[in-house]
């Protein structure tokens, strides 16, 4: 299998929210030479537990009735019960047929599709096409009807730095 054909799942994190990312708490040397921790002004908020590091495997599993790869379309095709699962963003997704065009570096999930990340983003369409290069998304409803999507918003507090006074002007 080529190395884009995980690109196949590339899709289905577009339907995630971002992940919130703790900043870094900065330190300035010691005496030492060796970094002092940092200390946070008075009346500033503790900054936010560090999110565990998360390890990209690159795994993907799909699973399907049938799969095959066409070398001279560069088309990789799984038809019947597809299910993909990616650890590394918490995706399942599934379909009754997935194709990834290598040449166009685009994947097309159609029929039922179902993309669903733990903690609550799901996506729901007849049709879904990932344009890889431009990271697009374009998800097409069943004749008649609409697409569905939900989508877990997480908010990161605003860290507000204090105002600093100019010193009195001294007669």
């Amino acid at each position: 299998m080529p190395k884009h054909a995980s690109a196949l799942v590339v899709a289905l994190v577009l339907t995630a929210a971002a992940l919130p990312q703790a900043a870094g708490a900065q330190t300035a040397p010691s005496p030492a030479g060796e970094p002092a921790p940092a200390v946070p002004a008075a009346g500033a908020q503790p900054p936010a537990p560090a999110q565990p590091a998360r390890v990209s495997t690159g795994l993907v599993t799909i699973e399907s009735d049938q799969q095959r790869a066409d070398q001279l379309t560069g088309v990789i095709t799984a038809t019947g019960n597809v299910r993909i699962v990616y650890p590394d963003e918490r995706v399942v997704a599934t379909a009754r047929q997935a194709q990834y065009f290598s040449k166009e570096n685009r994947v097309v999930l159609s029929g039922d599709v179902d993309i669903v990340q733990e903690g609550g983003n799901l996506i729901r369409a007849e049709r879904v096409v990932y344009l890889v290069d431009g990271e697009r998304l374009i998800a097409i409803p069943p004749a008649g009807e609409q697409v569905f999507s939900r989508v877990r918003i997480q908010q990161t507090p605003i860290q507000q730095t204090p105002v600093q006074q100019a010193p009195a002007a001294q007669p």
